[in-house]
């Protein structure tokens, strides 16, 4: 067990955005070695820290591949997605002129499984972020180049122009708009995990974390909530016992030997983590969900572009029509995270704020 660390000040950090949940809490859960070895490979072999992800091929024209080699994390499923001219004539002409999105993932060199990590070919980009990077092009009528970067060189390649649009667990926040614009697509959620035989469910009420042992990765969001609800509790004479452990596979082993209750952390993270339970002698679930922005506002997930480039109303409205056509809770679906379903893309909607972001 570590001493958790204070979460830092986050109104000081500079504009260099913060890694992704699933990188900075370490859920990294059932990644195997293999994985991480060619995902080390490609980082290591691309120049810059960048590299051209291999995208994957053979489906019929005017379809799109979801959850093509995910090991088991996803289920491939074929969507049929054409170009709509009305949205695709948003685009800004240099865009449109060259025919193709460059989109944005920061994953290396490990990945962030099930958002953005290498498929179990070794060589293929794979995740949900990517996936629908993919499906948002098709509608503009634009060819996907999928360009897989460090976290800190993906925001180069936004400011440089190398990259158009980034589809990489960005949250929106206040601080972020001063330099990048913004069309959210998925809910920015935490979420507990239990034993697939536990019987308890969150709710959204704190007051059920008493008496419970929970664990959480130290330094991160995630903590700082559940260290609130514990102070709660205890001024109401409640206990919440709060469990760190070196490693994710140390929580993992916690909790399915009952060692502890449940666990918090991002929800991407946790749905992952239960696709590879799923078939062992402890399967876990999900016991309910918590904005990753606390619960004066729901944190959003969000397409990320340079500022003043024109792109995210576009992008938006590419997004609003996968919802509409029912593409957009296929990929959700196929990916296990249909509890970070939104109901419409927004440009630039409020983030989180400076305080806090």
């Amino acid at each position: 067990m570590r001493t958790p660390t204070r979460t830092p000040d986050r109104s000081s950090r500079s504009l260099l955005p913060d890694r992704p949940r699933g990188l900075r809490t370490g859920l990294l859960r059932g990644l195997t070695v293999s994985t991480v070895v060619a995902a080390l490979a490609t980082g290591l072999t691309a120049c810059g820290g960048e590299s051209d992800a291999a995208t994957t091929g053979g489906a019929a024209p005017g379809t799109v591949t979801v959850g093509a080699l995910s090991n088991g994390a996803a289920r491939r499923t074929d969507l049929e997605v054409t170009e709509v001219k009305a949205i695709s004539a948003e685009l800004p002409k240099e865009v449109a002129r060259k025919g193709r999105l460059v989109i944005g993932v920061g994953a290396l060199p490990a990945g962030f499984p099930p958002l953005a990590y290498m498929g179990q070919d070794q060589k293929t980009l794979t995740g949900a972020e990517p996936d629908l990077g993919r499906l948002v092009a098709a509608v503009l009528g634009l060819k996907p180049e999928v360009k897989n970067s460090t976290w800190e060189n993906l925001f180069v390649g936004i400011d440089s122009g190398k990259v158009d649009v980034a589809f990489s667990n960005v949250t929106d926040t206040e601080e972020r708009k001063k330099k990048y614009e913004f069309a959210s697509y998925r809910q920015d959620n935490l979420a507990f995990e239990v034993r697939k035989k536990s019987t308890w469910n969150f709710g959204g009420d704190y007051r059920k974390l008493a008496g419970l042992t929970v664990a959480v990765s130290a330094g991160t969001n995630q903590e700082k909530i559940l260290l609130e609800w514990k102070a709660k509790l205890a001024a109401e004479g409640k206990k919440l016992t709060v469990k760190y452990y070196q490693d994710n596979n140390a929580t993992a082993l916690a909790l399915t030997s009952g060692r502890i209750d449940a666990s918090f952390g991002p929800n991407p993270g946790i749905a992952y983590h239960i696709t590879q339970t799923a078939r062992t002698p402890e399967p876990t679930r999900n016991a309910g969900t918590f904005s990753g922005a606390g619960a004066t506002l729901q944190g959003l997930i969000a397409a990320t572009a340079k500022k003043g480039s024109g792109l995210a109303k576009p992008v938006a409205d590419a997004i609003d029509h996968l919802i509409k056509s029912g593409r957009y809770a296929q990929w959700l679906a196929a990916w296990h995270l249909s509890n970070e379903a939104v109901d419409t893309a927004r440009v630039d909607p409020p983030g989180l704020p400076l305080d806090n972001s």
